[in-house]
């Protein structure tokens, strides 16, 4: 087995953990691999020295936002990825730092599952490209106003909404941006895509769910300064007065290592602070 791995730079205790978790893995017959300026220090082997196609597991050192970033800048390998969080618990990055070890022990002996999960890709008319694992955002940007967009699905009419922007969401990132908006929960294996309005004038304005097979057409209409489009709060296009941005589902799907013995619905009661009791 090969394990890439990527601590993260601005947290204090991820290098020694890092050198931690490559000893334990080492140990255990993993090869160990990081980027080619982290390597030497951790005492992994450089990812350069490596054809990208054999790594099985990449390992994140961070929260979430960690796991957006590597995703985007690593797209070209198809490895599936498990989160190390070292802040607050995270949706992906689900395994805290008091239990890396028991959890790496039940990577080594196969106790877990892949998730498939869907990912959107967009396109503007120009052929600007992005791909999303939790949303892309339409956002209103420098504009001081509430701006109008029309959305269609599958050439059919939607509406028009006057808001702040449109949060177009995979279940995955059901529990991010487009839940802070009002938008449901989805649990992640689920084949959908939530469209949440961002702060609409009209309250009768709500989230729609559709069948992930659906393309989104979402046109910018007023005459205004352009629009932002943000995929995972990274990648950034913009939209002028008349533009279309075109949603659809990724051939390619968002891979997450899910250790057997932990589960969704307990990390999102600890998550979200809830506190019910079985009675």
């Amino acid at each position: 087995m090969i394990i890439a791995l990527f601590p993260n730079a601005s947290k204090k205790q991820s290098k020694n953990l890092a050198i931690g978790i490559q000893e334990f893995l080492t140990t255990h017959g993993v090869v160990v691999v990081a980027e080619d300026e982290d390597a030497e220090g951790i005492g992994a082997k450089p990812i350069s020295t490596i054809n990208p196609e054999e790594i099985d597991i990449m390992i994140s050192m961070g929260g979430d936002g960690t796991i957006l970033r590597l995703i985007h800048q690593y797209d070209h390998l198809n490895a599936a990825i498990l989160g190390i969080n070292l802040g607050h618990l995270g949706f992906m990055a689900d395994i805290p730092i008091s239990d890396i070890y028991p959890s790496l022990q039940d990577l080594i002996s196969g106790a877990y599952r892949i998730e498939e999960r869907v990912r959107l890709e967009g396109e503007t008319l120009r052929g600007e490209r992005c791909f999303a694992v939790n949303d892309l955002v339409i956002h209103r940007g420098k504009n001081p106003s509430l701006v109008e967009i029309a959305i269609h699905v599958d050439g059919l009419y939607l509406n028009n909404f006057e808001a702040d922007g449109i949060i177009v969401s995979t279940p995955n990132g059901s529990t991010a941006y487009s839940l802070a908006a009002g938008g449901p929960i989805l649990t992640p294996d689920l084949e959908a895509i939530v469209i949440t309005p961002i702060s609409p004038h009209t309250i009768s304005n709500r989230p729609i769910v559709l069948n992930a097979r659906q393309q989104i057409q979402i046109q910018y209409l007023s005459e205004y300064d352009p629009v932002e489009i943000r995929a995972d709060g990274l990648v950034h296009h913009n939209l002028q007065t008349g533009d279309v941005f075109r949603i659809a589902r990724s051939r390619k799907n968002f891979k997450l290592v899910s250790l057997l013995r932990r589960d969704y619905f307990t990390t999102l009661r600890t998550k979200l602070g809830w506190s019910g009791k079985l009675r």
